[in-house]
């Protein structure tokens, strides 16, 4: 993530004194000082992060895409997904490839009625245990579960949780507010990972 933010913020620099970002990366950048005293951070309005994402509704099934979506579609409650248990959300985003995620796949579980998130994360296969026990240790509750795999063919690690077991999850929250809380989610599971390798552990 050090380097995207590095290179996020050097494709930014030649807009003048000012560098726009959201609270997670603010924080990222203070913390490990990538920026010159001279530059200000501005922090953008949380609401608008995923304001030019890429949304798809699918068929679980086909896996066909039913439609695409605009922002505003994001503004309904998550039960969305428990009046349409045949459907997946598909979202990509800028923002993303920060993080290095490769798109979130967003579905209610058919078994278990809970709200799954699946994603595909860019970090090198050393770091399994490291990424288990993030994700042991960040989700709550006795029925806590997720499934983590590495795609050897996308050097990618494809991971699937409940979000229901995430620390202020709320089943009122809008497909929006619940998609940056997984953004956060992600955002602080590889930011420990980092700190942690980063660390010798």
């Amino acid at each position: 993530m050090l380097k995207q933010m590095q290179q996020y913020i050097s494709s930014q620099l030649n807009q003048g004194k000012t560098l726009e970002v959201y609270s997670e990366e603010k924080a990222y950048i203070e913390k490990h000082e990538l920026i010159p005293n001279d530059l200000t951070l501005v922090e953008k309005d949380p609401t608008t992060r995923f304001q030019d994402a890429y949304i798809e509704r699918c068929d679980k099934e086909t896996e066909e895409t039913l439609a695409e979506e605009s922002f505003d579609f994001l503004e309904q409650p998550i039960d969305y997904l428990q009046k349409h248990k045949n459907e997946f959300l598909y979202l990509d985003s800028n923002w993303l490839e920060l993080i290095g995620v490769d798109a979130i796949t967003f579905e209610v579980n058919d078994v278990f009625g809970t709200y799954d998130v699946m994603v595909g994360l860019k970090l090198q296969k050393k770091f399994e245990t490291s990424i288990k026990e993030n994700l042991s240790k960040e989700l709550h509750g006795d029925d806590a579960r997720f499934e983590l795999m590495f795609n050897q063919n996308d050097g990618l690690w494809d991971i699937n949780f409940a979000l229901n077991h995430v620390d202020g999850f709320q089943e009122e929250m809008s497909l929006e507010e619940a998609y940056r809380f997984i953004y956060r989610f992600l955002f602080t599971l590889v930011e420990r990972i980092e700190d942690r390798s980063r660390d010798g552990n």
